[in-house]
């Protein structure tokens, strides 16, 4: 009987220190959501009462299938445990799960904390008995227990054990400073379980200051550990946490682990790994990293010559696996089975059933690529891509035409001198023969275009008065005066349903304009999708 692997992802909280990274409230609820669908165990959102954002999000639960875990610090010494403000907006948030982050090594529980070992030992204690209280799973982040093992490896054994006994759930020794070798963590973690913690009680949480978080966090795993914590790509604060991107495929695909462990990404699930890498450096309107391990661009590329001919032979000859079990594409020699698979897969979860041998989903396929390779980005912008496929298969009603659009900037000084800039758009279109034409203006263009595409949409307004563009990312990709740009767009509406649409063009205004229509396209066909179903019911 295999052992089960718990999966805990704290992006949302240790991510969110990677430098240039600051997630909004809305940008969490997202990114939440992403993770709640690939069906990880554990989704941590942060530390509530420590800042607005996080208080905000913990104001309700915001995942359905994992644990949703509040993150914050044990109870102050000297201070009781019921008169403790931290503790308090800890047990009050809307969490499944509390972790608390406590000191092990006894260096940091002199200097940082200022109290003596017994009182640290005594807040761990109390802080895990008020969350387990309160019906909440206790998870106990012993920081720096690799470094305080090394230094005092009797107290850090101490602070380990009373998490456990005090009754958490899983007791995480972490290396918060990244720099400890994988047969330091192979030997830690035995005397831990040596000690008295056993092993499906134990978590690891690496950092990657020496590029081995990943590694580290499989030797624990042989050595015992059950849980692993790590990150969405690999972010986090200085050289970023252990990569869930990797740590994933790897604990799946590879016999070393797959032969003896699980976890709850079977194989369906996946198929959806490297949209979900895409999708998510999308919304950081980052570019993803192209030799990423699995996911990447080039993780299955191939320039000619000897590899490429090999690889014509049979693909396993350079592959050490096959790139569409998670969801990803080889390049040189394209497998037109492995491609029609992802792409059957990704229609599927988006209800539109195709045939493998319909001429139809060659066609989309070979547009799909050729859009990417001008700088369309599909895996973050899930709405276009459908629209795409819907439009390509025939799916789709034609709701309206665009006739033009006009975009005028002027800058001006008002009454008291001050330089004002005004932008005026207008926009044309044509709905069961009547043309409407609409007139906006707003501080900026793209808002001013934004009002006039949705002044006047005739007997459709009544459906997207509610649509809201809750985000709009733009990133340039080529330098030069005549860049491409590729925009994204965030949309919601009352729903509270949230979509994303991509626009290319060497024109910011244009692809602007691509990404805006494609919302309010999107926004149409959902309402048709959702009032059929109310019918079918």
């Amino acid at each position: 009987m295999k052992e089960r692997i718990y999966l805990f992802d704290t992006t949302l909280r240790d991510g969110q220190q990677t430098p240039g990274i600051d997630f909004s409230v809305e940008d969490k609820i997202a990114i939440a959501a992403m993770l709640d669908e690939f069906g990880l165990d554990y989704v941590e959102g942060g530390y509530p009462g420590a800042n607005p954002t996080d208080t905000a999000f913990f104001s309700e639960k915001r995942t359905s299938q994992a644990s949703f875990v509040a993150f914050g610090m044990t109870k102050r010494a000297g201070v009781s445990v019921s008169n403790d403000p931290g503790i308090a907006g800890l047990l009050q948030a809307k969490s499944d799960a509390i972790c608390f982050v406590a000191k092990s090594w006894d260096y940091h529980v002199a200097v940082a904390l200022g109290c003596t070992n017994e009182e640290n030992l005594e807040c761990i204690a109390e802080s895990v008995r008020a969350a387990v209280g309160a019906g909440k799973e206790a998870i106990v982040d012993c920081e720096h227990f690799f470094d305080g093992f090394k230094a005092n490896p009797a107290y850090a054994l101490a602070c380990a054990k009373t998490a456990y006994e005090s009754g958490a759930r899983w007791v995480v020794l972490c290396d918060t400073n990244g720099g400890t070798q994988p047969p330091e963590v192979r030997a830690i973690v035995e005397a831990v379980i040596a000690s008295g913690v056993p092993g499906h009680c134990l978590g690891i949480h690496a950092h990657n200051d020496t590029g081995q978080a990943v590694a580290n966090s499989l030797a624990a795993v042989e050595a015992g550990v059950r849980q692993i914590q790590g990150t969405l790509n690999g972010i986090g604060e200085r050289c970023g946490n252990a990569n869930l991107v990797t740590l994933i495929p790897t604990l799946a695909l590879k016999s070393a682990y797959n032969t003896r462990f699980e976890t709850t990404i079977d194989e369906e699930r996946l198929l959806n790994l490297t949209r979900l890498s895409h999708a998510f450096d999308e919304l950081l309107n980052r570019s993803p990293d192209h030799q990423m391990p699995y996911v990447g661009a080039s993780a299955f590329a191939t320039k000619a010559g000897i590899h490429a001919s090999a690889l014509l032979k049979d693909p396993r000859t350079y592959e050490h696996v096959a790139p569409e079990t998670i969801g990803n594409f080889r390049k040189v020699m394209v497998s037109d089975q492995g491609g029609k698979a992802n792409f059957i897969n990704a229609l599927k979860r988006r209800g539109i059933n195709v045939a493998k041998d319909d001429p139809k989903l060659d066609l989309l396929i070979s547009i799909v690529k050729e859009r990417e390779s001008i700088g369309y980005a599909y895996e973050g912008a899930d709405a276009s891509f459908e629209l795409l496929a819907r439009r390509t298969l025939g799916t789709i009603p034609e709701f309206f035409t665009i006739e033009g659009f006009r975009v005028m900037i002027e800058r001006r000084f008002d009454s008291l001198g001050r330089v004002k800039i005004v932008s005026e758009a207008v926009v044309k279109i044509t709905i069961d023969g009547q043309t409407l034409m609409s007139v906006a203006d707003a501080e900026g263009p793209v808002n001013a275009l934004d009002l006039a595409l949705r002044k006047d949409f005739g007997k459709y307004q009544h459906e997207i008065d509610d649509l809201v563009l809750a985000d709009f990312k733009v990133r340039i990709l080529n330098g030069g005066t005549e860049a491409i740009t590729r925009v994204l767009i965030e949309s919601t509406d009352s729903d509270g349903v949230r979509w994303w649409t991509v626009g290319v063009s060497e024109n910011i205004i244009d692809a602007s304009f691509q990404a805006l229509m494609d919302s309010v396209i999107y926004k149409l066909m959902k309402n048709r999708q959702l009032a059929g179903k109310i019918a079918a019911e």
